[in-house]
């Protein structure tokens, strides 16, 4: 394959909501390109991107592909990635190493709730955008609209570089105002005929152009001064312009496209490689260390690894853009997370499912190569003696938990090890082994991301079988009234015996709160509990009724209860526990019998203390269209959410709530289906609070039900 070098080498990533049209224009641009014979399409399965059984049979994409293709001497990566916001992950690694982002905008919806969403993450990382208005060949397209909502989404920055002359299903005529011709294509699409543009739209295009340069020369001192002298900016000033306020953010031109009918692609094209910056021409990456990395040939080499794909007869494939120096195969570099040696065995170029090798890679190119045994996604690579790390990608919090187990005994390991595997691949996608709970727990970004798991769970394992399941809840018990209680724990079995007696006083704790009345404090322990919360331990005795040495005994009998708290099970927290008295013998005492003497009287005390369970209450912010906002408020007070009011976020109506975790688990797909897609929501830990009576009833006679299983 030709070798590209940094100036010739352009990245691009597709953006878009679910049936946008992402897919269906990259095959456009291999066919334009002459890198396919024929144009593949979503109903015939067949598309270079879109290659995975389960993408087929759903009809739009579900991981991000790399592509490529040549243009005019350019090499154009081209990154198709999917549009629902469980599979963000992709999204923002593709992000990450693209220097142009295209979002498409279905001309019949206008900009719908996935495009707000992608471009908070293009703001993110002040990514250059073009925007593309397809499916302008569709009975309802309406660009006029799409166009005003994308300026009072996106901005006024938004730019109309192109407009559709005659919209609908006869589309097949687009003005184009940066270069003032009028293209015509043919019925089955492709390359168009360049016309002058008809008189009855001269007024329009003119308008139009001058708006066009005025916004060019609004964002450049040295254009304004030419465009006041002489009324005009040249064509080559205008693309040097464009792509300054591209690169700044500035500007984000808009361009037309019908991609099912192939009108439009190559216009587009020709801008990315003649317009669009290059790797070149962004600002260098920040190191950790802060020193600024040129995308340079000639620099050290330094690639960052954004992407990792198992594959069943290679390994893992790793995807990567080079950011400094030139890579070749046999190189060995540095993982700058570990310190490990890597060595680079072979390179490729990837066009879909299709691996091509090549012998180098220059800075600011993209491509794959495989069996790095130590790299993982947000690492970086460079060459030894140079520190040359790049900031990670932050990926997403879950929105979702699942329990999951294997549903056949031995195959533990099986299941463990794919699941390790598909962390590994999708870094939103997170695995925790639950002791508290005694349950292995994926989290993830909603339901569609789980069935993506699931899928990936049995294509990676044949015959592997789990089950799912609802993840218990993280309760936690406390107390609301202060009990004294004692326990003598007394056992003779020949010889020496076990004895220990132990007083105590069980309170409810609270920051502030006053030494014990009637008592003398003669020791403190306070324990930040890693489950939150807190322990106070006060040793209150006098006269030597206890030797000193067995405090700790009873503080361990005491935490061992806290760990599995007499009510449900659950961890116990912000409690303090006053020893004051107690027995010793001289020959039975020893650490067991005050042990045990000391967690009964902690659990007598706790069981009559009026104890209370609580439950962890989450922050839900839901962003969504006004008009839906009645619908998810109804839903949200039947999971006991307590409103706390309603806001604006960007073009959303924001809802907030209190709502307790036990109520979320099925809340992905709910909103879902209550919004088509058309809302989002996140949710952030914010306190344990009391359940209320009747919950915490049912669930004391789970608890006994469950442990009453367990002992038969």
């Amino acid at each position: 394959m030709t070798s590209f070098d940094t100036s010739h080498v352009k990245n691009i990533v597709l953006l878009g909501h679910a049936g946008s049209g992402k897919t269906t224009l990259s095959e456009c641009m291999l066919y334009e390109a002459g890198l396919t014979t024929r144009r593949g399409t979503i109903e015939e399965k067949n598309t270079v991107s879109d290659f995975y059984e389960l993408e087929q049979q759903r009809g739009n994409s579900i991981f991000s592909k790399l592509l490529h293709t040549q243009w005019r001497g350019y090499k154009i990566n081209i990154m198709d990635t999917p549009g629902y916001d469980d599979f963000a992950g992709d999204v923002l690694a593709s992000l990450r190493v693209a220097d142009t982002g295209v979002l498409l905008l279905n001309a019949n919806f206008g900009v719908e709730v996935g495009a707000d969403i992608i471009w908070d993450y293009t703001e993110r990382f002040r990514t250059p955008m073009v925007i593309a208005v397809n499916k302008l060949d569709q009975d309802k397209a309406d660009f006029d609209r799409t166009v005003a909502q994308a300026r009072d989404h996106f901005s006024n920055k938004v730019v109309i570089v192109q407009y559709p002359l005659n919209q609908g299903l006869g589309f097949n005529t687009i003005v184009d105002v940066l270069q003032m011709t009028q293209y015509r294509f043919p019925a089955e699409g492709g390359r168009p005929e360049k016309l002058p543009i008809q008189e009855t739209e001269r007024a329009k295009a003119d308008q139009l152009h001058k708006d066009l340069i005025e916004a060019i020369a609004g964002n450049d001192e040295t254009l304004m001064e030419k465009y006041f002298e002489k009324g005009n900016l040249e064509e080559n000033e205008m693309r040097q312009g464009l792509k300054k306020a591209m690169i700044n953010h500035d500007l984000f031109p808009l361009f037309c496209l019908s991609a099912k009918k192939n009108m439009g692609s190559g216009r587009l094209m020709g801008f990315i490689d003649n317009i669009c910056p290059g790797p070149a021409d962004m600002p260098p990456q920040l190191t950790v260390n802060g020193e600024y990395l040129p995308c340079d040939p000639a620099g050290p080499p330094c690639l960052f690894v954004y992407k990792v794909l198992s594959e069943s007869h290679i390994g893992e494939m790793s995807f990567f853009k080079v950011y400094s120096g030139t890579v070749r195969a046999g190189m060995e570099l540095v993982n700058g997370a570990d310190g490990a040696i890597e060595k680079i065995n072979q390179l490729f170029v990837v066009e879909g499912n299709k691996r091509i090798p090549v012998n180098e890679l220059s800075a600011g190119d993209i491509g794959a190569t495989i069996k790095l045994k130590h790299t993982h996604v947000n690492n970086t690579l460079y060459a030894p003696g140079k520190d040359l790390e790049l900031y990670p990608i932050e990926f997403p919090s879950p929105l979702m938990s699942i329990a999951i187990e294997s549903a056949q005994k031995g195959e533990e390991e099986k299941l463990a090890t794919a699941i390790r595997q598909i962390c590994e691949e999708d870094p939103t996608v997170l695995l925790e082994m639950s002791q508290e709970l005694k349950q292995t727990i994926i989290h993830c970004q909603g339901e569609l991301h789980l069935a993506v798991i699931k899928w990936k769970l049995e294509h990676i394992s044949k015959n592997l079988r789990a089950s799912f399941s609802q993840p218990r809840i993280p309760y936690r018990e406390t107390i609301r009234k202060p009990v004294q209680s004692s326990y003598r724990h007394k056992k003779q079995s020949g010889g020496a015996g076990q004895f220990g007696e132990v007083y105590m006083q069980v309170e409810p704790w609270f920051e502030g709160m006053p030494d014990p009345k009637g008592l003398s404090v003669r020791g403190r322990e306070e324990f930040q509990l890693d489950w939150g919360g807190k322990l106070v331990f006060l040793n209150c005795i006098v006269g030597g009724a206890i030797d000193q040495r067995f405090l700790p005994s009873i503080l361990k009998g005491v935490m061992d209860k806290m760990h599995e708290g007499p009510l449900t099970g659950s961890h116990v927290r912000d409690v303090r526990v006053i020893v004051y008295d107690g027995k010793m013998h001289p020959v039975d005492s020893n650490d067991i019998s005050f042990k045990i003497a000391g967690m009964m009287a902690f659990k007598q005390a706790f069981q009559q203390a009026d104890p209370q369970i609580l439950e962890p209450v989450y922050s839900v912010t839901v962003l969504c269209p006004d008009e839906l906002t009645g619908g998810i408020i109804s839903d949200l007070q039947t999971r006991r959410a307590i409103m706390e009011g309603m806001d604006t976020e960007a073009h959303f109506t924001k809802i907030i709530a209190r709502v307790p975790l036990a109520e979320m688990h099925d809340y992905s797909s709910t909103l879902r289906s209550l919004t088509q897609g058309r809302a989002k929501f996140r949710m952030k830990f914010l306190e344990y609070a009391p359940v209320p009576a009747e919950i915490q009833r049912r669930l004391i006679d789970e608890y006994h039900k469950f442990a009453a299983h367990q002992l038969a």
